[in-house]
This record gives C-alpha cells, structure tokens and sequence, in this order.
C-alpha cells in the first residue's frame, strides 16, 4: 500500500455506493448485480452492505422484489465523514505498535501524518455521494455499455 491508502473495506463501501448512486430511481439491485458491477466477490459485497446499512445510507430489502437501494441519507453523505467511519480512529503510522516505536515521546511524524491524513478527510468533506453520479460513470452501466 501507498503512504496514504484507504483500506479495502473502506474502497469496496464506496464502490458500492457510488454503483447504486447512478442506479435509475426506483432501482433494485440485488446484492450479486452491485458486486459484479464493482468487481468484488459477492461475499465482500454482503460484508460491505451490512455495514452499509447499519450505517444508513444503504436501504435493502430481502427476499422477492428486494434489493439495495442508495438512502437519501446515503445520497447527501459526505465522502470525507463516510471515509472516517468506515476507516476508524487510527494513527497512520504505528507508534503504540507491539513492541511500541522508542521514538514516539520524541517525534513530530506523528502530528505530521495526523495532519495529512486530516487534510485529506477534509478534501473529501464536500463531495457528497450523490457529487459522483455524472455522465462518464452513468455510460459504464447504460444497458448497451460492455
């Protein structure tokens, strides 16, 4: 992984969400359509979406007729605020690691990497999941796209 990288929960969640945000209106895609339509294993794909929906912003209904749908909540979240509940609370470097780094009373790299990863949150802030539905993304899964 890169310095600064997402964890895989965190990328399928927002896979997900950004196929079910260029999803038609009264859309159901059932949960095996949004996996194969992002390229993950529909195992994943279960994982994600319960998490998903515990945290509102994904409605789904089981059995005949259900599906997954893109909650209105879901629609006007913040890809900033989402990425930091779904990544949790973390240093980006080890420092109380087992055994803990010897350097961490004295070091700035820390903060620092604190910081980096707090500007990076905040320029996710303003876009909202509904912000990733434009034509490009919408072409991929018109009926005729391949």
């Amino acid at each position: 992984p890169g310095p600064v990288r997402l964890s895989t929960g965190t990328d399928l969640a927002l896979r997900i969400l950004t196929r079910l945000a260029v999803a038609p209106p009264q859309a159901e895609l059932t949960t095996r359509q949004v996996a194969d339509g992002v390229a993950i294993t529909y195992s994943h794909a279960v994982k994600v979406v319960a998490r998903l929906q515990k945290l509102g912003v994904v409605d789904a209904r089981r059995g005949r007729g259900g599906g997954l749908a893109l909650s209105e909540a879901g629609r006007r979240a913040s890809l900033g605020a989402l990425a930091r509940e779904l990544e949790g609370v973390g240093d980006v470097v080890g420092c109380e690691d087992d055994p803990p780094c010897p350097l961490r009373h004295a070091c700035s790299l820390r903060r620092l990497l604190r910081e980096a990863q707090e500007n990076f949150y905040r320029t996710l802030d303003p876009v909202t999941v509904g912000d990733l539905v434009h034509a490009p993304i919408l072409a991929l899964f018109e009926p005729n796209a391949s």
